[in-house]
């Protein structure tokens, strides 16, 4: 603990973001860090509290809480109020393989069972976080570090999503030979295309990828695995293989003029984005252009809110959210008490901006598409009717249609598990959940050497989530070849 009486004699101090209407002038990300002192205050505000729930990672009313990937947080804040950089980054890479992905794009999931934010304000953990990665760059303390011996053994990792990463980090960090197939022409998964740019610069990730390829992974983009590559050569030539594909199978909604011009799921919404983004400054116009356009989100949620800023920085004439769940409430109730995940309203980056440029907040509680109204199968309008859950099942307002004019709907409603191409190529049993199918808490599937990870094998869920799944995952991998494992 480096100063007792921190928690009590410095104020939380977050970084700050860059004024909305400067921001949505372009994708750049518009966080601006504290200086080093800044941060040592925040470091001493842990209070080195005895049970540290922040590194806990357990589901606590249906949610997770506690950082998944059990981060060693009191220690690395520790080091940092310290000057201990290289301390800290020690205790920061013993379990968590991208500190520079979860330092930007993490609900902070620790932040919400700090013992400091039961009756004030907690430690800023996220922020901290990201603090020693990033400095740690900075300094020239992130290097290549092959494995100075090979096993021998190779393995095949399907997908290169944050699971897929961090399973293909440790196992040649263990000494595997690993390849790594990715279905997109850059790697990363929903790292690369569905979190967009100003949330994560896209360099962030480049940069990470070519220390792993200095380390000796390899990589293969344009590699669809099940489609144009062969899942059961892929079986013949590795001796174990990871299926870490997500859960981008996306909820669709069945109303009358679904398939009008001007429907777009939010996967397909943002991948083209970034691509146009990065493959030409969006000059190739391979995006969907929300200039001067009336946009309907459906969907409150982080990919929703995702979706709501690259509109607002294409130049939205309008954006509206619908969310068919009530509106949270501003502070915790009595059953949604500390430490669970409080389940209260939050204004995400994408809301504050809408509030910025037209005055109120986009969103519209206990609200769904009743009907696409279109005009020569071009999407014209939406109509809205209003619900509420009664006795469990969700059940329409009377007389509460509303008619929205829309020129754009993007679909942002969650994912139904993952496409069955790829399960199916390789012999893979799924669950009624439609993700791969393994005993509870292990990763081997049904056919021999072939393992399951992330969102793949647990449905939709966080970054650091998927993290966490690709390392346990790893260290079953690497029982299964070796006959042991001493792999954290």
């Amino acid at each position: 603990m480096g100063k007792i009486t921190g928690f009590m004699e410095y104020e939380r101090n977050e970084k700050k973001r860059v004024a909305p209407l400067l921001r949505i002038k372009n994708f750049d990300e518009f966080y601006v860090p504290l200086t080093d002192s800044e941060r040592k205050e925040q470091a001493a505000r842990c209070m080195n509290c005895g049970v540290p729930f922040c590194q806990s990672g357990m589901v606590l009313g249906g949610m997770m809480t506690g950082c998944p990937l059990n981060n060693l947080i009191p220690e690395w804040n520790d080091a940092i109020y310290n000057d201990n950089l290289e301390n800290a980054l020690s205790r920061l890479l013993k379990t968590n393989n991208f500190p520079e992905f979860t330092g930007r794009v993490c609900p902070a999931l620790c932040e919400a069972a700090c013992v400091n934010g039961r009756d004030g304000k907690s430690v800023t953990c996220h922020d901290n976080e990201l603090y020693i990665i990033e400095t740690a760059y900075k300094n020239g303390l992130i290097k290549p570090n092959p494995p100075k011996v090979r096993s021998g053994k190779k393995v095949a990792v399907i997908g290169s999503g944050p699971s897929g990463l961090a399973a293909c980090d440790c196992l040649n960090k263990r000494g595997h030979l690993v390849t790594v197939f990715e279905k997109n022409d850059r790697i990363g998964g929903l790292l690369m295309y569905g979190i967009p740019n100003m949330k994560l610069d896209k360099s962030v990730i480049e940069r990470k990828i070519a220390i792993m390829r200095e380390e000796g992974i390899e990589f293969k983009v344009n590699a669809d695995v099940g489609n144009t590559v062969d899942a059961k050569e892929i079986l013949n030539e590795f001796d174990a293989v990871i299926l870490c594909c997500g859960a981008n199978e996306a909820r669709d909604i069945k109303v009358s003029g679904r398939e009008s011009e001007g429907v777009y799921f939010a996967v397909d919404f943002l991948t083209a984005n970034t691509k146009s983004l990065l493959n030409s400054g969006f000059a190739d116009k391979k995006y969907v252009d929300t200039k001067d356009k009336n946009v309907v989100i459906v969907g409150g949620g982080d990919t929703g809110n995702d979706c709501l800023g690259t509109c607002i920085r294409h130049g939205a004439k309008s954006v509206i959210q619908l969310e068919m769940m009530p509106k949270p409430p501003e502070k915790r109730t009595e059953n949604n008490a500390w430490p669970e995940f409080p389940r209260i309203l939050k204004t995400d980056y994408g809301q504050e901006e809408a509030i910025a440029v037209f005055g109120r907040d986009p969103r519209i509680y206990q609200t769904t598409v009743k009907e696409i109204i279109s005009e020569k199968g071009k999407l014209k309008a939406i109509k809205t009717v209003k619900v509420e859950f009664i006795d469990g099942k969700l059940t329409e307002i009377e007389n509460s249609e509303r008619v929205i004019d829309a020129d754009i709907m993007i679909i942002a409603a969650g994912f139904v598990g993952t496409k069955k191409y790829l399960p199916e190529a390789f012999g893979v049993e799924l669950t009624q959940r439609n993700v791969v199918k393994t005993d509870e808490n292990k990763f081997v599937t049904n056919v021999p050497k072939v393992f399951a990870a992330g969102d793949m094998h647990i449905g939709q869920s966080l970054v650091v989530r998927a993290i966490a799944e690709g390392r346990k995952c790893a260290k079953e991998v690497d029982r299964f070849l070796m006959g042991y494992t001493n792999m954290i």
